[in-house]
């Protein structure tokens, strides 16, 4: 008998439980509100807002702001430095470090270990269940996960207390159990040199039997091609002819699937993309066939949506989970057990059913481009480049893109910098199908580009090989759960970009 013949039946009974939130969502994310509150009642936040006295969502959503980051940024350094009580009650010894503000290059997420466990390791915990679920032939467990992590450091020098990315904390604190069936070695999982880390990955798994993987698309892949040079190897599964699941998220997997498919050549590979953030786990990809993803509902987060078109207006309108439309945009407003509240995280969704509430991730509230009232966001430009690629036969690697706002000779344009794994057999056709793409997935896109007058054709700049690791490098954020901005409604990012790549190394 295989271990995950045991393990399997154990799991199976949450699985079915999560599929009942699909008539129970507003009860189920109610009682979620009312433990934050009731929990949170006698910190600092919950005395100065009056938790004590609020019973229901609308009280709660009259009485709290919507905050940011830089909103909550003095009341996290000083929970940072050892305060108790602030946002959430005792002391907070561990910060995820995320992408920055305008203001700061760098986020520090509180992760309470309420948090950490009713959150991050559930819905790590419910992603096998799923999986399991999906999968009963599976042999998950009669092999090794290779989890790929970040690195940590201590935070401000305050005993036990750590600063860094969200899964070298999870790596840090995970149950000992789960050791005997991860690699790397711990010590190695949480090397801060990528680079280091990627070469001791590859020497300490090549010879293991590995049944899955977890990880960043991006990163995991720069991981397997160092395997397969390690080991002289075509494919990856030469070498772990076992594996059967690639647990995936931090940024969209459709630039990378047909490299994952090239190296993976094996019917029996599954993938199966999580939305696991600094903030939170707030998604997971329940159903095989279907890319949306089923939004977890009694972890320790309750959810808010502002419609996309009134984020810049003076008082947005958030509404709660079940006040949400199927086929709209909203930016995702979180309260969560790691102490923040009504925290506008970043990120953009659109809900492809209600019953149950399953979404993709639309883009990013500061990744777009609109600078010509386009309102091009992420989405439009995975969904095209996916498109083009297949028509062309073309892979991409990375890429960025950010308006000219006007050249010498008055026109405006979107200019994107390409990172390709296969160049297309013509730069000037794939940039005139990106295009047209662009303008049959997005009406504003299109009618700013009629005749010409607003837009002219978007432009292609190819990048040289590595260009944008080069650019993570130069930022410091080579590795871990970084990735490269896709969209950006300034120069400012791409500028940069252009910069290292007319630079010969």
């Amino acid at each position: 008998m295989s271990i995950t013949s045991i393990i399997r039946p154990l799991l199976l009974p949450r699985a079915r439980r999560v599929a009942r939130w699909a008539t129970q969502a507003e009860e189920t994310q109610a009682a979620v509100l009312e433990r934050l509150l009731a929990r949170a009642a006698h910190t600092e936040w919950g005395l100065r807002y009056e938790y004590g006295r609020l019973t229901g969502y609308e009280q709660f959503a009259r009485a709290v702001p919507l905050t940011t980051y830089d909103t909550l940024k003095t009341d996290i350094d000083r929970m940072r430095h050892g305060e108790p009580d602030v946002l959430w009650p005792g002391r907070v010894k561990w910060f995820a470090k995320s992408s920055g503000t305008t203001n700061d290059k760098s986020k520090f997420i509180p992760v309470s270990p309420d948090g950490l466990h009713d959150i991050h390791y559930a819905g790590g915990a419910d992603t096998v269940a799923l999986y399991l679920m999906n999968h009963p032939e599976s042999r998950l467990f009669d092999g090794r996960s290779l989890i790929l992590g970040g690195s940590h450091a201590p935070n401000y020098n305050l005993p036990h207390s750590q600063v860094g990315d969200l899964s070298a904390i999870l790596i840090e604190h995970i149950n000992p159990l789960v050791n005997l069936v991860r690699v790397p070695a711990k010590r190695t999982a949480l090397l801060a040199d990528f680079e280091v880390k990627r070469d001791r990955i590859a020497r300490e798994t090549a010879h293991c039997r590995v049944t899955n993987l977890s990880g960043v698309p991006s990163w995991m892949l720069s991981v397997l091609h160092r395997v397969l040079e390690t080991t002289g190897r075509e494919r990856v599964t030469d070498v772990w002819p076992h594996l059967e699941v690639f647990f995936h998220g931090g940024v969209a997997f459709t630039p990378y699937r047909e490299e994952y498919r090239r190296l993976i050549p094996s019917e029996g590979m599954h993938y199966m993309e999580t939305y696991n953030a600094s903030e939170g786990f707030f998604g997971i990809q329940s159903d095989p066939a279907d890319p949306a993803l089923l939004l977890m509902l009694d972890y320790g987060v309750f959810y808010e949506f502002i419609p996309l078109e009134e984020l810049e207006s003076d008082k947005p309108q958030a509404v709660p989970l079940w006040g949400v439309a199927p086929g709209r945009n909203y930016a995702m407003v979180i309260s969560t057990s790691c102490g923040l509240w009504r925290y506008l995280i970043g990120d953009t969704v659109k809900f492809t059913s209600v019953a149950p509430y399953k979404f993709i991730i639309s883009g990013r509230t500061k990744s777009f481009i609109n600078a010509f009232g386009e309102e091009l966001i992420v989405d439009n430009a995975e969904r095209a480049l996916a498109t083009v690629c297949a028509r062309t036969g073309a892979e991409v690697e990375e890429y960025t893109a950010a308006p000219v706002f006007m050249d010498q000779r008055g026109k405006c344009r979107h200019q994107w910098v390409i990172e390709f794994r296969r160049t297309p057999p013509s730069l000037t056709e794939f940039a005139r199908l990106l295009d047209e793409a662009l303008q049959q997935l997005n009406s504003d896109y299109e009618a700013k580009r009629y005749k010409d007058i607003t837009l002219q054709q978007l432009e292609v700049v190819p990048a040289r090989r590595g260009l944008f690791a080069d650019w993570l490098r130069c930022q410091g954020k080579l590795g871990g759960q970084h990735k490269v901005p896709r969209l950006s409604n300034t120069r400012d990012i791409i500028e940069q970009v252009l910069a290292l790549n007319s630079l010969t190394v």
